[in-house]
């Protein structure tokens, strides 16, 4: 058998230290868990209210038949197709810059 000596203290002390840094990370763990829970809760909860109709002060304007008959054929356009519209109209901005300034004519004026 082997004796108690130094490289069994230094051992020991490693073990030891391993075993406080793993009870430590341990305990970190659980607190950002517990932080997510919390958190994805309160956005559940923020959701929750911006999907309900929150009414505003802003009376309703009264519309005679023929606009809430306009009003009916307009749609809407959801956020996906507003951002791919936007996009759309940068890529055609860009492409008519690229154009313009191949167009061979330098506008630079030296004095």
């Amino acid at each position: 058998m082997w004796a108690d000596g130094p490289l069994d203290d230094m051992s020991n002390n490693r073990v030891e230290q391993l075993e406080a840094t793993v009870a430590e990370l341990e305990s970190t763990v659980e607190g950002l868990t517990d932080e997510l829970i919390e958190s994805k809760e309160r956005i559940r909860v923020l959701e929750a209210e911006l999907d309900t109709e929150t009414p505003t002060r802003v009376p309703e304007r009264r519309v005679s038949t023929d606009e809430t008959a306009n009003d009916q054929n307009t749609q809407e356009a959801a956020p996906d197709e507003v951002a791919e519209a936007a996009a759309d109209a940068d890529a055609e901005d860009e492409t008519a810059t690229d154009e313009t300034e191949d167009s061979g004519s330098d506008d630079i004026i030296v004095a």
